[in-house]
């Protein structure tokens, strides 16, 4: 079965093999699209489909018999039978299916393991066997907490580029095609320059396919040498579909889920499983410490500094995590107030905080808010200090809900 981790995106498929059936495949892809939409699926199991195209269409004939006519060598040893056919596994070859196979070289960003190092992804690939194996649709953030990233960010090293070069640089073992997936190749910095030349003129039958969440942090001369490839989100009926197959939800809750999380299977995965990490609760308790009228200065800070104190302790991704949280009810708050409770499909807690959000905040204010959470979101990614991040935050909420206050940025 081609593209077997891979839910719904039947002509993204289809657009990915064509090329090879006609024998027209460009040397390097960039598939962009949203989390969620099987970005890394789709490179990895397109790299398994091409590392398991035979060299030669004779690979899976019959043995040769020797000059005597036998099934023997020329010493009476009986001729071992050749390889079996990638076919035979589904169209897979077995090695490239679990991620083994020479031809398939794997890169996404990695930690130093301590002070010092210069990591390489072959530093981590056991690590990275098992966590495709059980989160395909896992997200950047997910891979590194898996490898103990904590407060710290991963990057495509400049180690790992020459590692890339050189691995490039060999003839292929036994496939066609040497094939190079990139996991995120937004986290390649000014690194990537290493790998221009190789992409711009690459050996012969080398194929590179990266895949990015974030186009715009991809170095241009990077885009520029790569056909893109556009990944759309998931199908509402397809996120429902693989939510009730493989995760045993139930019809009700998948289908009020696929409705949520607009095409992000990964973000449907989180709702159902861990319950949004109580960022409900989180949240109300912020919005508490914000807006709360009618008490002591003293009060309302301590409430501030308890939630500043438990949402520094979270990590820099899983307070981005926070904050898209609140962004997606604020988003589903304007379309509530736009097209009414009928067009807009919510679970009940996010539901009754939405409408709950539109009694005290107009229209103009919940735009403003927005906007601070979409900078905050941008400060955090850049190291921001995220007790004095928060601390603003607040009091930048409380100035645009009770007194009105829409902040500009110069």
């Amino acid at each position: 079965m081609l593209f077997p981790d891979v839910i719904g995106q039947l002509e993204t498929r289809q657009h990915l093999l064509d090329p090879v059936e006609n024998n027209r495949l460009s040397h390097a892809l960039l598939l962009v699209g949203k989390e969620g939409s099987g970005l890394l699926p789709l490179a990895i199991n397109f790299g398994q489909y091409v590392v398991s195209m035979p060299a030669e269409k004779a690979a899976a004939a019959a043995p040769t018999p020797d000059l005597f006519g036998g099934g023997t060598d020329l010493f009476g040893a009986p001729i071992a039978p050749p390889e079996p056919a990638p076919e035979a596994h589904g169209g897979i070859d077995p090695l490239a299916a679990q991620l083994m196979h020479p031809d398939l070289h794997l890169s996404y960003p990695v930690l130093p393991k301590k002070s010092g190092d210069k990591p390489v992804s072959t530093d981590y690939i056991s690590e990275f066997r098992e966590f495709f194996k059980l989160m395909p649709y896992g997200s950047g953030f997910d891979w590194l907490q898996s490898i103990n990233a904590e407060n710290r960010q991963g990057n495509i090293t400049a180690e790992e580029c020459n590692d890339i070069i050189r691995k490039l640089s060999l003839k292929t073992f036994k496939a066609r095609y040497k094939v190079l997936v990139m996991w995120l190749p937004e986290y390649l910095g000014k690194e990537g320059n290493k790998l221009l030349k190789l992409i711009e003129e690459p050996p012969v039958d080398t194929l590179f396919i990266l895949a990015t969440e974030n186009e715009a942090d991809v170095l241009p001369t990077i885009v520029s040498r790569c056909q893109t490839i556009r990944v759309p989100p998931l199908t509402e009926a397809d996120v429902e579909e693989a939510l009730i197959n493989r995760c045993n939800a139930t019809p009700d809750t998948a289908r009020q889920l696929a409705m949520v999380c607009e095409g992000n299977y990964h973000e449907a995965q989180q709702l159902l499983q861990h319950n949004e990490d109580d960022f409900n609760g989180l949240l109300r308790d912020w919005l508490n410490a914000s807006l709360l009228k009618g008490a002591k200065a003293f009060e309302r800070f301590d409430l501030q500094n308890k939630f500043v104190t438990a949402v520094s302790s979270l990590g820099r991704e899983r307070q981005k995590q926070f904050l898209r949280y609140f962004l997606q009810l604020v988003e589903q708050s304007i379309r509530l107030r736009l097209v009414g409770e009928e067009q807009v499909h919510l679970p009940p807690t996010e539901k009754d905080f939405a409408l709950r959000l539109n009694k005290f905040s107009g229209l103009g204010q919940q735009k403003a808010i927005a906007e601070e959470l979409e900078k905050a979101i941008y400060y955090i990614e850049r190291n921001a200090n995220a007790k004095m991040l928060f601390h603003a935050l607040t009091l930048k909420l409380r100035g645009i809900v009770l007194e009105k206050t829409i902040f500009l940025t110069l």
